[in-house]
């Protein structure tokens, strides 16, 4: 049976695929809160090892700016906010579904990693945050994750070490090392595979460490993961 749309669904949002003329297609993704403990201690918080928490992105083509290999993308400065932040983090690509996932198991369910950034209207989080309300107007907006291509795990094997830095206007915001993560990524996945079934086409924002700062239009910022591809971004 033949389904009929009422109007023409959202194209899906895809990123390139590094060695590849392929697209991964985005469907959703799920990001992990305070996961480097000065970044914990920066926003205010004790980075004790506590269960992590998660929020979600749109993985929509509003939500996800795809950038380029050797290119600069744009983005706009959003609507309603006066401190626009930089997080930059590692992402974990799920090529394989599971539910309970195991630790252990996690690397099999890997398609692959990306350099992104978790852009972030700081303001009207910290008001959602101090009202006991959700945090999607600061975090889950339009243009809200910038992400780069894809390289596969059967090229990078396991990625769990590594520096991870960004730069705005040639200037160093953030410094830091995959090893500093509180969370790993498998014990992120298979925390998160007792929340949510994963499935092919997830995506997983892993936190950001220490140096968070507000951007301005004009402004370029490079963002660097040892062994992968490096994203640049202008705020217009």
């Amino acid at each position: 049976m033949t389904i009929s749309f009422v109007f023409t669904p959202p194209a899906t949002a895809g990123l390139p695929v590094v060695g590849t003329t392929e697209q991964f297609p985005v469907r959703r993704i799920y990001c992990v809160g305070r996961n480097y403990a000065a970044h914990a201690r920066e926003m205010g918080f004790d980075p004790d090892r506590e269960p992590p928490f998660f929020f979600c992105k749109p993985g929509d083509d509003a939500s996800v700016v795809p950038v380029a290999a050797g290119t600069t993308a744009e983005m706009p400065y959003p609507t309603i906010t006066a401190n626009y932040h930089h997080e930059i983090e590692l992402v974990v690509a799920i090529g394989k579904g599971g539910r309970d996932i195991t630790a252990e198991d996690a690397p099999a369910h890997i398609f692959g990693y990306a350099v992104g950034l978790d852009m972030t209207r700081r303001d009207l989080q910290m008001r959602m945050r101090e009202q006991g309300r959700p945090w999607e107007i600061g975090k889950a907006f339009d243009h809200s994750a910038p992400i780069g291509p894809i390289s596969m795990i059967a090229e990078t094997g396991e990625i769990t070490s590594g520096a991870i830095t960004l730069d705005v206007d040639g200037k160093r915001a953030q410094s830091s090392d995959l090893t500093h993560l509180i969370w790993s990524v498998n014990e992120t996945i298979a925390n998160l595979s007792t929340l949510f079934a994963l499935q092919p086409g997830d995506l997983i924002m892993t936190g950001t460490p220490e140096g968070v700062g507000a951007v301005v239009a004009g402004q370029t910022m490079v963002g660097s993961i040892a062994g992968l591809t490096p994203i640049s971004v202008k705020v217009i």
